[in-house]
């Protein structure tokens, strides 16, 4: 099965995946993979242009692969803002769309405390895009420390 997890930054995409993933579960996610392509003491998000395009490579690699071996493993893939042909490519595919989504006030106090600024704007447009009861959360999380 694919799972595709949407939600804006900060909302738990990530956290939702580890409670349900099992060890040979593929999982991709954006983060993760620019983790694994930058160096010791880069920032747990890095948004470094020159890393965000590797790693966006690297994504969409691994993301033609692993849809070929559905039947065998599930795929958990974050996927924060899929536009409209990636929504019916996953569609297409037999996905599961999970959105994670605590609530703005929850997300906003996140971004302030752990990412850059320039997250809030990412937040903004999720919100304007998804938000305003066209999203219904995958779960009720309330706030913790992160």
């Amino acid at each position: 099965m694919l799972y595709v997890v949407t939600g804006p930054p900060a909302a738990g995409k990530s956290s939702w995946i580890e409670a349900r993933a099992k060890p040979r579960d593929i999982v991709i996610d954006l983060d993760r993979i620019t983790r694994a392509l930058t160096g010791p003491g880069a920032p747990q998000w890095n948004h470094e242009p020159i890393a965000s395009k590797v790693a966006m490579r690297a994504r969409y690699a691994a993301i033609d692969e692993a849809v070929k071996h559905l039947e065998s493993t599930d795929v958990y893939l974050i996927h924060t803002m899929p536009s409209d042909a990636w929504r019916a490519r996953y569609q297409r595919l037999g996905a599961e769309i999970i959105t994670v989504d605590p609530g703005e006030q929850v997300v906003r106090e996140r971004v302030r405390a752990m990412r850059s600024s320039s997250m809030e704007r990412v937040v903004t447009r999720w919100y304007r895009h998804y938000g305003g009861g066209k999203s219904r959360p995958a779960t009720a999380q309330s706030s913790r420390e992160w």
